[in-house]
C-alpha cells in the first residue's frame, strides 16, 4: 500500500466491495452445491473467505473501518462457534496489525511536527513500524535520553478518513448486523464518530495516559507508560515489552489467562475510581502481560497502552450502577426499577413489570453473583442468543429498555471488556473488584456516617 488511501471515492469503492462480495461469495457457494459439494464444507470456504475480505478491506483502509473491526472483534466471543472460527483469526489480526504508513510519510510527519533536525532526538529510530492502529502507526526508538520509546505517528488524512469510513459503514450497518447476534450496529459506529475528535488529538491523549501513569507509577498490578514528549501528529511514550493479550487468548496458559483476566477487570473498575477517566478501547491490542508482579518475576502485572479514547467520570463510574446491581442481587425488584426509571433507563411513557426486568437482569450479572467466575465463549453466546431471539422475552423485553446516553461509552467498554475476558476463558473474582472499587455496589449505613461526623 502506497499511502493512506484519502480520496473518498477510492474508499467507498473499497468499502462498498464488502457487501458486493458477500453477494458473489454467496451466489459462488450456491454454485458449488449445485456440483455436489456438501452444505457443511461449502459454508466453512464461504466464511473463510469473507473473513479474508474483511480485514484486507478494513486493513487496508485503517481509518474509522479500522476502528469498526476492532471495535467489532472483541464481540466475536458472541458468534455461534460455527461462524466465529474463520472470523476469529481475521477481526483478531485487525487488533495488532495492518499494511505500514511508507517509510517516506513517517519521515515528512515527524520533520513537520518535530522539526527539521528531528532525527537529534532520538539515539536510534527503527523506520519499520512496530504496531499499526486505525489512526497512527507505532516506531520503536531511544530518546536522546537513553530511554527506550515508542513513537506513535498520526496518519495523514486520518481524520477525513474516520469520517468518511464511518459515514460509508453507517449505510452498510444492516448488512454487518448479523456478525454479532443482539447488537445494533448503527449506534456502535454513530458513537465511534462522536469519539473521532478526541482520538485525533494526541494532546488529550497525552493528558490522558499522564495522569494514569502518575496514578498507577507504584501500583504492583498495572504499568501505564509516562508520555515523554507530544506534539500534533506525534507522541512519544515509554515502552514496555510484554506479551500481547491477543497472544495469550491464543497460546496463553491457564495461569496466564486468569491472571491477565483479573487484572483487566481489576483495571476496569479502579481506573475511573482512581483518575476520574475511563479507558475506553479495551481490544486485546492495547494491553500487555508484563513479569514481575507482586509475587516476583514468575508472577505478573498488566501493561495499559493507548489512552486516545476516555470518558471522563470526574465522580468515577457513576453510584447508580453500584447501587442497581447491589439491589438485583438482593431481589429488590421494585427498588431497581424505581432507579433505572429515575436514571432514564425506562423511558416515562413505559410501563414494566419489575420482576420481568429482574428476569432480564439476573442472568446478564450471573458474574457478581459468585466469589469466582469462568467466562466463556459459551456464556457470551447463550446470552447474546436470548437477548436477540424474537421469541425470547428478554428479547421483548429489551426493545423497550433505554440506554441514556451518558451511559452509552461505559455500557460499550463493560460489554467489551467482558467479551475479552470470554475470549481469554478467565476464572476471575469478579465480585472481589467491584466490593473495592465500584461505588454503591457496598452499603453503607447512614448511621455509620452520622457516628463518625459525630466522633469526628
Amino acid at each position: 500500500m502506497s499511502d493512506l488511501p484519502r480520496k473518498a471515492v477510492t474508499r467507498t469503492a473499497k468499502l462498498a466491495a464488502l457487501p458486493l462480495g458477500i453477494a458473489g461469495r454467496a451466489t459462488w457457494g450456491f454454485g458449488k452445491r449445485i456440483v455436489g459439494e456438501s452444505a457443511e464444507l461449502v459454508g466453512r470456504e464461504l466464511q473463510q473467505r469473507t473473513a479474508e475480505q474483511l480485514f484486507k478491506v478494513l486493513g487496508e483502509l485503517k481509518g474509522g473501518a479500522m476502528k469498526f473491526g476492532q471495535a467489532l472483534s472483541v464481540f466475536e466471543s458472541a458468534l455461534p462457534e460455527e461462524v466465529a472460527g474463520p472470523y476469529r483469526a481475521a477481526l483478531t489480526k485487525l487488533q495488532e496489525a495492518a499494511p505500514p504508513m511508507p517509510t517516506r510519510t513517517v519521515h515528512a510527519v515527524l520533520e513537520e511536527r518535530l522539526g527539521a533536525g528531528w532525527h537529534e532526538l532520538f539515539l536510534e529510530f527503527e523506520d519499520k513500524p512496530a504496531a499499526a492502529a486505525s489512526i497512527g502507526q507505532v516506531h520503536r526508538g531511544v530518546w536522546h535520553d537513553g530511554r527506550e520509546v515508542a513513537v506513535k505517528v498520526q496518519y495523514p488524512g486520518a481524520g477525513e478518513a474516520l469520517l468518511s469510513d464511518l459515514n460509508q459503514l453507517s449505510r452498510f450497518s444492516r448488512l454487518l448486523g448479523p456478525l454479532i447476534p443482539g447488537m445494533d450496529i448503527k449506534p456502535l459506529i454513530a458513537e465511534l464518530k462522536d469519539r473521532v475528535s478526541e482520538e485525533l488529538d494526541y494532546g488529550l491523549e497525552a493528558q490522558a495516559q499522564q495522569a494514569h501513569a502518575e496514578e498507577f507509577t507504584e501500583d504492583p498490578d498495572v504499568a501505564v507508560p509516562q508520555v515523554v514528549h507530544q506534539s500534533d501528529q506525534v507522541l512519544v511514550t515509554e515502552w514496555i515489552d510484554g506479551i500481547p493479550l491477543s497472544e495469550i487468548i491464543s497460546d496463553g496458559t491457564q495461569e496466564q489467562r486468569d491472571r491477565a483476566g483479573q487484572l483487566l477487570a481489576r483495571f476496569l473498575f479502579s481506573g475511573p475510581a482512581r483518575t476520574g477517566l475511563l479507558h475506553a478501547d479495551p481490544h486485546p491490542g492495547n494491553f500487555r502481560l508484563l513479569p514481575g508482579g507482586p509475587e516476583g518475576e514468575d508472577d505478573w502485572r498488566l501493561g495499559v497502552l493507548d489512552f486516545g479514547t476516555v470518558d471522563r467520570l470526574p465522580g468515577g463510574l457513576p453510584a447508580t450502577i453500584g447501587e442497581s446491581l447491589r439491589m438485583t442481587l438482593d431481589g429488590e425488584a421494585e427498588a431497581v426499577y424505581e432507579l433505572l426509571r429515575v436514571e432514564g433507563f425506562v423511558r416515562e411513557t413505559i410501563e414494566l413489570d419489575p420482576d420481568a426486568v429482574m428476569d432480564y437482569l439476573l442472568p446478564i450479572i450471573e458474574p457478581a453473583q459468585v466469589e469466582e467466575f469462568t467466562f466463556t465463549r459459551g456464556w457470551m453466546r447463550s446470552q447474546a442468543a436470548r437477548v436477540a431471539d424474537p421469541r425470547s422475552p428478554a428479547y421483548q423485553l429489551g426493545k423497550q429498555l433505554n440506554l441514556p446516553p451518558s451511559y452509552l461509552l461505559i455500557h460499550r467498554v463493560t460489554l467489551s471488556t467482558i467479551g475479552v475476558l470470554c475470549q481469554l476463558g478467565a476464572t476471575v473474582r469478579l465480585r472481589e473488584e467491584l466490593e473495592e472499587w465500584l461505588p454503591g455496589f457496598v452499603w453503607e449505613d447512614p448511621a455509620d456516617d452520622e457516628e463518625a461526623v459525630a466522633e469526628g
